[in-house]
């Protein structure tokens, strides 16, 4: 599949990337939002997802379609695009939700794979076992073992030019999402969803979903095109994208409207507690809170499924401009206030500052400082080691901004990056925006930098001439470094 995927621009781990789905014909831009179409209930019509939203690709059950009679026979008659009124890319489920759901169903991976191949689907998927978080490792284990057979079943299977997704399961235990992963990478198959996640997105474990992705991708390489299996919330889609998520599926547009809830990029809200719709879409723009809340029960569903769309929709282009402009941590950051545990998901993507390190490109670095999560950003931690190939003189002020005579070489100091020579202080990142508060966490990070320098040029004389930091960023700084304070003019040695 590799062939089929193409990385066009990154940052953070989030890239805008080309899918080419040769059945149909039809490349998608990814991050890509896949809506889910009840093959029975339709809440808005596949071909206004096209149309209106400008959706280029949808996901649909093969696996109820083959169970309906009518629904089979027409599929097999007219093909899937047909029936669905759909001229994009198609992606078919086998039944794993309702295994998941049920217990059982009553299809193998080779039948539903031929069927999904006979009906036109674009990108088809075996019968996976999604194996929910926080089971025991032995059942973790032989679920995934089952998964993996599957998929060399339908390695076996002759779909032509239909995709095959390779579903990445393992539960919550990151050893076997790594190892599902570099598995799943390792067959002839095509797209790589991360599955099982749903249970954790609904009980807002996002640090859990942060370590299952992280482990995934460490398996999967960075070649491999993911899909977030259930992923549909817009409030999530920053902090995906940055984990290196390219596909997401949404179903919340419809079933939320069923619900009478009111999709936000901050989170839901009851429409029936509203007073005010804060959207400026087709719907929202056209009328008011209670108006809405008095249509009939089928126009109020479709009107807030179509709301619903067009704040995920947009959310989705939003990612797309972070990413292409650089700023998808931003994004990330302002995403993460809305709720605790999304923040809680954020400083777990942080943690991995490796990875993170990796994926976010070098050129034209910049650096928005919103938060004490920026002082963790990979421009800082890269500004930090780079401090090891400079050259540094024998005695060395660093200093926020105050020249002392004494001193013939004198660099800047400038929180979150630390120390700074005079030839770099025009260039990015280190041209950051910063507030004229800092918290703590910036010195800290600052002082960390001066340890590093310290450390890769031990017979340099430092004095940090600083303005009133906090006791723990100066507890931060190297014991043999002399300290001197600009708003007390006092030396502290």
């Amino acid at each position: 599949m590799r062939d089929h995927f193409e990385v066009r621009t990154t940052d953070a781990g989030g890239r805008i990337g080309e899918l080419t789905v040769p059945r149909s014909g039809v490349t998608v831009e990814t991050p890509a939002l896949m809506p889910v179409v009840n093959p029975n209930v339709q809440t808005v019509e596949p071909a206004r997802l096209a149309s209106e939203f400008g959706a280029e690709v949808l996901i649909t059950n093969s696996y109820i379609i083959r169970s309906t009679d009518d629904l089979r026979e027409a599929a097999v008659e007219r093909g899937l695009h047909d029936l669905l009124g759909f001229d994009g890319a198609i992606v078919t489920d086998s039944g794993s939700f309702q295994l998941a759901e049920y217990g059982e169903i009553d299809v193998t991976t080779e039948e539903i794979l031929r069927f999904q191949h006979e009906i036109g689907s674009d990108v088809g998927t075996p019968v996976d076992v999604p194996t929910p978080p926080d089971v025991s490792r032995e059942r973790a284990e032989t679920e995934l073992a089952t998964t993996e057979e599957r998929l060399a079943v339908a390695e076996g299977v002759d779909t032509g030019e239909m995709l095959v997704n390779a579903p990445v399961q393992g539960s919550t235990y990151p050893d076997l999402r790594e190892a599902a992963g570099a598995h799943a990478a390792g067959t002839d198959l095509d797209v790589f969803p991360v599955g099982a996640v749903v249970p954790l997105l609904n009980d807002y474990r996002y640090d859990d979903v942060v370590e299952v992705v992280t482990a995934a991708k460490r398996g999967l390489g960075p070649a491999a095109p993911v899909h977030l299996f259930g992923a549909g919330h817009p409030m999530t889609f920053a902090l995906a994208a940055a984990l290196g998520c390219d596909l997401f599926d949404s179903a919340a547009y419809a079933l939320y409207a069923r619900d009478g809830r009111y999709l936000t990029v901050r989170g839901t809200e009851l429409l029936d507690e509203m007073h005010h719709l804060p959207c400026s879409c087709p719907v929202c723009s056209g009328t008011d809170a209670e108006a809405l809340q008095e249509l009939p029960d089928d126009d109020r569903r479709e009107q807030l499924a179509v709301h619903n769309l067009h704040v995920t929709f947009g959310e989705i282009r939003r990612v797309k401009a972070a990413i292409r402009s650089g700023e998808l941590l931003e994004l990330v950051d302002a995403r993460a206030r809305s709720h605790p545990s999304l923040l809680s998901g954020y400083r777990r993507l942080l943690d991995d500052d490796v990875q993170l390190e990796t994926t976010t490109p070098i050129a034209d670095e910049s650096l928005f400082y919103v938060s004490a999560e920026s002082a963790r950003w990979p421009a800082v931690a890269r500004h930090h080691d780079r401090l090891s190939r400079l050259d540094a003189p024998d005695e060395l002020l660093l200093s926020e901004g105050v020249a002392i005579d004494r001193f013939e070489a004198r660099w800047s100091l400038v929180p979150p990056f630390g120390p700074v020579p005079p030839a770099l202080t025009k260039t990015a990142p280190l041209t950051a925006v910063l507030p004229d508060r800092l918290d703590e966490h910036a010195y800290r990070a600052a002082a960390d930098g001066v340890a590093e320098l310290a450390a890769a040029h031990p017979d340099t004389d430092l004095t940090v001439a600083h303005d009133d930091w906090p006791a723990s960023a100066l507890a931060r700084l190297p014991d043999d470094a002399a300290t001197l304070n600009l708003t007390r003019d006092e030396r502290e040695d």
